[in-house]
C-alpha cells in the first residue's frame, strides 16, 4: 500500500484522498504502481489548482461577469465535489467559497454602479429634454437647428433607462425636436411667401427703372429714381436666385440715366463757370463806379454794365449768392444817392421840412417860457413836467434839423 499526507492507494488499488469529512474513493487505479496511482491524482489536482488560480485572476483583473464568474466556479466545485484528484481538497473549496465572496462583492458593485449611471443617464436626459424643449420656443432657426442635431447625438451616447422612463422622456424630447421643426418650416414658409411678393416688387421697380433710363427730364427723374430706390429697400429680399440679378437689372438702369445726366450736367457746369467769371468781371466794374460823384454817370455806366449782366446766362448755384450781392450793393448805392439827390432838390420836401422845424422851435421856445414862470411861482411840479416835455420837443427839433440840412438849408 502507498500513500502520501492527502491519500493513499489499497492493495485492490483503490485511490482514497483524505477530506475534513474522512476519506473520500477517488477511483481505482489498475495500469501501474501504486506510486504512479498517486501522481496521476495528484495532477489533476495540481491541474484545478491552476483553474482556480486563473478564474481568480480573471476576476480580479478583467471585467467578467458575475453570472459567467459563477458559472466556472460551479464547474470547478463541481470536479472539487467528486473528489478524483488528491490534495487538499477542502482548501480549494475554501478559495472557492472566497472567490463567491469575490464575485458577489463585485456583482454588488457593479449593480450600484450601474444605478448610479443610470441615475446620471436619467439627470442627463432630463436636462436634454429641459433644453430641447426651451430651444422649440427659439427664433433662433440655425443655431437652435444646431444645436438639437447635436443633443440628438448626445442622447444616443446615453445609456438606456427603464422602459417606460426611456420612452416617456424621448417622447417629450421628440415632441420638443418636432415642435421647432413645424415652427421653423412655418416661418421660412411665410418668408419665402415674402421673398415671392418681394420678387413682383421689385421686377415692377426694374421694369420702370428701365423705362426712365433713356429720360432726359433730369430732375423730376432724378427725384422718381429716389423714390424707386426707397421702395426697393422696402420691398424686402427676394429669392436669393433672383436677388442679384433684379439688382443688377435696377442698378445698371440708374447708372444709365445718372451717366447721361452727369455728361449733361458736366458741359452745364463748364458753361455755368465761364459765365461766373464774366459776371465776376462786370461785378468788379461796377464797384469802380463807388463812391459816387457823378450820379448820372454812374447810373448810366451801371444799366450799361447790367444789361451785358442779364444776356449772360446762369452761375454755379452756391457762387450766385455772392456776385450777385456785390452787384446788388453797387445798385443799394446808386439808389441812396438817387434818393438823396431827390430830397434835397425837391422844393415841397424843403418846405415841409422847414414848416416842421419851425413848428418844433416855436413849441420848444414855449416851453422854455413856461418853465422860467412855473419857477418863478415857486411851482416846481410843474416846471418838472414841462422839462420833461421840453427835452421830447428838443429831440423832435433836433431831427428837423438835420432833415432840413439834407436839403442844403
Amino acid at each position: 500500500m502507498s500513500s502520501d499526507p492527502w491519500g493513499r492507494v489499497d492493495e485492490t488499488g483503490t485511490v482514497y484522498v483524505r477530506t475534513a469529512d474522512g476519506e473520500q474513493v477517488v477511483g481505482s487505479w489498475q495500469a501501474g504502481t501504486p506510486e504512479e496511482a498517486l501522481a496521476y491524482f495528484e495532477r489533476k489536482y495540481e491541474g484545478l489548482v491552476v483553474e482556480i488560480g486563473l478564474l481568480e485572476k480573471r476576476v480580479k483583473t478583467t471585467d467578467l461577469s458575475a453570472k459567467d464568474a459563477q458559472t466556472a466556479i460551479d464547474h470547478i466545485r463541481e470536479q472539487v465535489d467528486a473528489h478524483h484528484a488528491v490534495g487538499d481538497l477542502d482548501a480549494l473549496k475554501t478559495r472557492l467559497d472566497k472567490l463567491v465572496e469575490t464575485v458577489e462583492k463585485r456583482r454588488e458593485e457593479r449593480k450600484q454602479q450601474r444605478a448610479k449611471q443610470s441615475d446620471e443617464a436619467r439627470h442627463a436626459k432630463e436636462a436634454l429634454v429641459t433644453e430641447a424643449e426651451e430651444l422649440a420656443q427659439s427664433d433662433q432657426w440655425r443655431a437652435a437647428g444646431e444645436r438639437l442635431r447635436a443633443l440628438v447625438d448626445t442622447w444616443k451616447g446615453l445609456p438606456r433607462l427603464d422602459r417606460k422612463s426611456d420612452d416617456e422622456l424621448w417622447h417629450r424630447f421628440s415632441h420638443a425636436r418636432s415642435a421647432f421643426s413645424k415652427r421653423r418650416k412655418a416661418h421660412f414658409a411665410q418668408l419665402d411667401a415674402q421673398r415671392e411678393e418681394a420678387r413682383k416688387t421689385k421686377e415692377r421697380l426694374v421694369s420702370e427703372a428701365e423705362a426712365l433710363s433713356g429720360s432726359t427730364d433730369w430732375g423730376p427723374t432724378a427725384a422718381r429714381y429716389r423714390e424707386l430706390m426707397s421702395e426697393w429697400k422696402a420691398a424686402g429680399r427676394a429669392q436669393r436666385e433672383h436677388e442679384d440679378d433684379l439688382w443688377n437689372r435696377f442698378r445698371g438702369a440708374q447708372d444709365v440715366f445718372f451717366a447721361a445726366r452727369s455728361s449733361v450736367f458736366a458741359e452745364r457746369d463748364a458753361e455755368q463757370a465761364e459765365n461766373l467769371k464774366l459776371k465776376e468781371e462786370l461785378a468788379e466794374e461796377a464797384e469802380k463806379l463807388l463812391p459816387i460823384s457823378d450820379l448820372k454817370g454812374a447810373r448810366a455806366a451801371f444799366r450799361s454794365i447790367n444789361e451785358r449782366w442779364e444776356a449772360i446766362g446762369h452761375v454755379p448755384r452756391d457762387a450766385r449768392p455772392k456776385v450777385e450781392g456785390r452787384m446788388h450793393a453797387v445798385e443799394r448805392a446808386i439808389q441812396e444817392a438817387e434818393d438823396s439827390e431827390w430830397r434835397r432838390t425837391n422844393p415841397e420836401a424843403r418846405a415841409r421840412a422847414e414848416g416842421m422845424t419851425g413848428q418844433f422851435q416855436a413849441a420848444v421856445d414855449k416851453l422854455k417860457g413856461q418853465i422860467e414862470q412855473a419857477r418863478a411861482q415857486g411851482n416846481n411840479a410843474r416846471a418838472a413836467k414841462l422839462e420833461a416835455e421840453l427835452e421830447r420837443s428838443q429831440e423832435l427839433l433836433d431831427q428837423a434839423l438835420k432833415g432840413l440840412q439834407e436839403f442844403g438849408g
